[in-house]
């Protein structure tokens, strides 16, 4: 199988005895091929090996392991742990140790041939969401108090605690798989983006611009592997788009405006747009904003909760070496505005080329856009409940 798709779909109560589904489609035909029972719990995530050879499903408290190329309908290995909702999983790039996030407030590393616990991080929240650095030294949660926190693997302690917007909880992150940049979502819709940037052995985090993508819930956010476009998620039953390529031709042509503006007699130079407090939806404003101090590192192993936080939040000022930022709307350029889901939109996964997004839905369904269209071309139905995530591998060689 070259390209591997599985949806899931959400459940009720497991003592209603309602069997939760787990779904492999064929991409192209959009063919269910493929169905896995999930009984204990709904499904919260799902992740694929990078060899596609396993597929994990995040249930209530414990991640089960699936073989994707075997007819076994059980799953191969448990990890069990945690005492909460698993809302985050992801692989190490040889499949050697999985992370995963839970609303019990920890993060944990598993062995994933063995199945042992590897890492215990506590945060003083529910975790939202995890995502492990390209680098695969350093994993990045975020929590339902608002915090963003980084791990370093090798020295067991959090270097980073970013606070975008104080006790507004961080529904999601993404990291650019060359690891330049981090973003984040909270439950506003307000997105965050940071420059990550090596210096010698320390990863320094710059706040480079801020905008609300949507005004409703925020559900997930994605940057493409390419890391020209960053998908957003919402409750108002769209998912987006966005630019992040300077060479966005929409993106020139207003620089080119601008800077003819900037050079005519009588006008004043025109600096990059600064988004207005209307436009950030709760931006911390400049009366409390402050610049973020160095935060001290602290170990944080078998669920030791981490002492009061004492960096302030960031004010995220839009950056010249930031993504292009649109004069009209203080926002990331929209690309497109995925319109045809019915209910909330939960999840999605770029295709490895960048130029494709599966999205699912509470609608039931599935659905694979083509990006420079903005249309759907294939739908996929089967679910009998609403479809809550989604995993795609269709990477040629193992990544």
């Amino acid at each position: 199988m070259s390209v591997i798709l599985c949806t899931a779909e959400m459940g009720i109560s497991p003592t209603a005895g309602y069997d939760h589904t787990i779904r492999f489609w064929e991409a192209l035909s959009g063919i269910c091929s493929r169905t896995i029972q999930h009984p204990d719990s709904q499904v919260n995530r799902l992740c694929i090996t990078p060899d596609k050879r396993y597929l994990a499903a995040a249930g209530h408290n414990n991640v089960k392991l699936y073989d994707i190329k075997s007819t076994n309908p059980n799953p191969i290995m448990s990890f069990d742990g945690h005492t909460n909702n698993i809302t985050g999983v992801a692989f190490h790039c040889e499949g050697k140790w999985m992370v995963t996030s839970s609303e019990d407030g920890t993060v944990k590393v598993w062995d994933t041939r063995t199945g042992s616990l590897q890492r215990n991080y506590a945060h003083k929240a529910p975790v939202n969401d995890v995502v492990i650095h390209p680098n695969q030294g350093e994993l990045i949660s975020g929590d339902r108090a608002g915090i963003v926190r980084v791990w370093d693997l090798g020295e067991s302690v959090c270097t980073h605690q970013l606070i975008p917007e104080d006790d507004v909880a961080v529904q999601s992150v993404s990291v650019a798989s060359d690891g330049s940049l981090l973003c984040a979502g909270n439950k506003k819709g307000n997105v965050y983006i940071w420059r990550m940037l090596q210096d010698a052995e320390i990863t320094r985090i710059v706040p480079i611009c801020t905008f609300q993508a949507h005004k409703d819930y925020l559900t997930r956010i994605l940057l493409s592997p390419d890391v020209k476009h960053l998908a957003t998620c919402s409750a108002d039953h769209t998912a987006k788009v966005w630019n992040l390529d300077l060479d966005y031709p929409p993106a020139k042509m207003a620089a080119a405006k601008a800077k003819v503006k900037a050079l005519s007699p009588g006008t004043q130079d025109i600096a990059s747009p600064q988004p207005t407090p209307d436009s950030q939806n709760g931006t911390p404003g400049s009366d409390k904003a402050k610049a973020a101090t160095d935060f001290n590192p602290f170990s944080l192993i078998d669920g030791i909760t981490p002492p009061p936080s004492t960096e302030p939040q960031q004010t995220f000022p839009v950056q010249p070496d930031g993504p292009p930022i649109d004069p009209i709307t203080a926002t990331l350029y929209l690309e497109t505005t995925l319109a045809n889901h019915q209910r909330w939109v939960w999840d999605c996964a770029f295709s490895a080329d960048s130029a494709y997004l599966v999205t699912v839905s509470s609608d039931h369904y599935a659905r694979l856009w083509e990006l420079a269209s903005g249309q759907v071309i294939r739908q996929y139905s089967g679910h009998h409940r609403g479809a809550v995530c989604v995993a795609l591998n269709d990477y040629s060689e193992p990544r």
